[in-house]
């Protein structure tokens, strides 16, 4: 296995399961335990991943998940300083294509939606703004599983707190914080991730200049999307796909090393029967990507 495949395996299996231990990534991967550990703390140093804990957006009663494509007149970074600082955005890239920007929203109501696309358009800069609704999301991290009711109190609270902001910190250091045992911290944790209110996983810096390379592709099919894209999410250089309303019927991420293995991407998804066109654009920055919120107990 090579560098670049040690590394791609082992971030998407923290993709997976930001908590999982050296021993079963070890297992997982068939490299020594000492080998992963190592590339592990080099990851986490160097800030090519970040392992956090992201509350399940249905949960918080967000309930539309949106993809806006923006154009910008003049330099785009004026308006990307604006667009982070919106709440309702949890992910922000510049890109090249036909769009300037792509940012991804969540809110609770079409009705929200609708006012932030708003206040998107009226800001400084924005020629443009072009929407896409998630109507479902086929494979992908943070994205909604929660279905059940549950009930948190202010220990809860805390460490989910406490894993935004660091998704592998021992349950001895939280439980430092809450001032419970490293064995009841990890029990409210493990109820937590079962109830799939937060998910644990590592988030990848990626651009030109990190180790690999992100393209968003937006397809347009001809007959069953539901073929396609249970085909498309078995690849492992397909990091993110949903079903979408608006100008093209799905959208999906894909994650590469190279320009070389980007456009092998493309050319195999364009292959597919039933995709009657592609439109991409190559992720050059990623300016925020921030599952982070605040709440109340209930």
């Amino acid at each position: 296995m090579t560098a670049t495949d040690f590394d791609a395996e082992l971030i998407r299996a923290l993709r997976e399961d930001g908590r999982a231990s050296i021993r079963s990534l070890a297992t997982r991967l068939a490299q020594p335990r000492a080998a992963v550990a190592a590339r592990l703390r080099v990851l986490l140093e160097d800030r090519t991943i970040r392992i956090i804990g992201a509350v399940d957006p249905f949960f918080l009663g967000q309930h539309v998940i949106a993809h806006v494509s923006i154009r910008t007149t003049g330099p785009a970074a004026p308006t990307a300083m604006a667009l982070r600082a919106l709440p309702e955005t949890v992910f922000l890239s510049a890109v090249g294509g036909l769009f300037d920007l792509v940012t991804e929203v969540r809110l609770g109501s079409m009705d929200e939606l609708h006012a932030v696309i708003e206040r998107i358009r009226g800001l400084p800069g924005v020629l443009d703004a072009s929407t896409l609704v998630y109507t479902s999301v086929v494979k992908g991290p943070f994205v909604s599983s929660y279905r059940g009711e549950v009930a948190l109190d202010t220990i809860d609270v805390a460490l989910i707190e406490n894993l935004q902001e660091d998704g592998r910190i021992s349950f001895r250091a939280l439980g430092e914080t809450v001032r419970l045992s490293p064995s009841a911290v990890a029990t409210r944790v493990q109820r937590l991730r079962e109830a799939h209110v937060i998910q644990i996983g590592a988030v990848e810096a990626r651009g030109p200049a990190q180790r690999r390379q992100s393209m968003g592709v937006g397809v347009n099919l001809t007959g069953d999307d539901d073929r396609v894209l249970s085909v498309v999410r078995t690849w492992p250089g397909v990091d993110f796909a949903a079903r979408t309303v608006g100008r093209f019927d799905a959208v999906m991420t894909f994650v590469e090393p190279s320009p070389g293995a980007l456009y092998e991407g493309r050319e195999r998804l364009r292959a597919l029967p039933g995709v009657a066109r592609t439109e991409a654009w190559l992720h050059l920055s990623v300016l925020k990507e921030d599952y982070a919120r605040q709440f109340r107990t209930p």
